[in-house]
């Protein structure tokens, strides 16, 4: 397997983001135990009247499922922090994208944390799953994503699925990004919506999609995509949402140099920058 990538590390692997699904997962764990506990006691009498070694049968049972839960958020924890491979990342990424962002997001409402802060989190968690992996992709298998509200508002070309329409006046940042993707050899696709993203990556059949977009949809299409995975980079919104938003195109040529395979980039400049420096 090769090494881990250097270009790409994540920056400090318990940057705020991160932490708020880390601690949202300790806060969970307490809960779980606490109803486990309440559910094994309170029909403690009633078992013992059935069968004496009833409640000792029951408690096992609960107490292996409470260990079975905090390995899973420790094994998780252990990935993230030390960015590597561990425990089966893969299976990690399926848990927290199926099971542990809806709950999350309950149970960060209930500790005062917005639903776009959970998101954040989740994204950051999930690239550095991603990252975990070591995945590596040959140009024509990875796929550039990017949301439609990337476009000047007020241009004329339709680009929407295919950017060859793209004229590069530089007016936003689709011109920087389709010179990406002609220097990497990478495909590139902007969409609409949900929709038009899933219809896509079903089209392309892509090994590894670097997206971009708002938390909301970021993490909606980590989740529909899933078991492909998914790099994020959130958007900037200056002018609000949905209208000329911005990206890093540094952050994204990072991730680029990061999941090419290395034959892809032998010939090019490498950057030796760390996203994790970048505000």
């Amino acid at each position: 397997m090769d090494e881990a990538p250097k270009i790409l590390n994540g920056g400090n692997s318990l940057r705020p983001q991160k932490r708020i699904f880390l601690g949202l997962l300790v806060v969970t764990c307490v809960l779980f135990a606490a109803i486990l506990t309440i559910l094994w006691y309170v029909p403690y009498v009633g078992l013992t009247t059935l069968h004496p070694k009833l409640p000792l049968i029951l408690g096992t049972l609960f107490v292996i499922l409470l260990l079975l839960v905090f390995g899973i958020v420790t094994m998780l924890a252990l990935t993230v922090v030390l960015g590597r491979d561990l425990f089966f990342s893969k299976k990690l990424r399926g848990v927290v994208i199926k099971l542990l962002l809806p709950l999350m997001s309950g149970i960060g409402k209930l500790c005062g944390v917005s639903k776009d802060e959970v998101r954040r989190s989740f994204i950051a968690i999930n690239n550095q799953l991603v990252l975990a992996q070591h995945l590596r992709a040959t140009p024509d298998k990875l796929l550039l994503l990017m949301p439609h509200c990337l476009q000047f508002h007020d241009c004329k070309f339709r680009i929407t699925g295919n950017i060859v329409h793209c004229q590069r006046c530089g007016k936003c940042p689709i011109k920087g990004l389709a010179e990406l993707s002609d220097k990497y050899g990478v495909g590139i696709a902007v969409a609409t919506g949900g929709t038009l993203a899933r219809r896509i990556v079903v089209e392309r059949r892509p090994k590894l999609i670097i997206a971009v977009a708002c938390e909301r949809d970021l993490s909606s299409g980590i989740q529909d995509s899933y078991p492909l995975p998914v790099y994020g980079i959130l958007n900037h919104r200056p002018q609000g949402p949905c209208y000329d938003t911005l990206v890093n195109l540094e952050r994204v040529e990072e991730a680029l140099l990061t999941f090419l395979v290395p034959a892809a980039i032998a010939d090019l400049p490498v950057k030796n920058d760390s996203p994790g420096k970048k505000g």
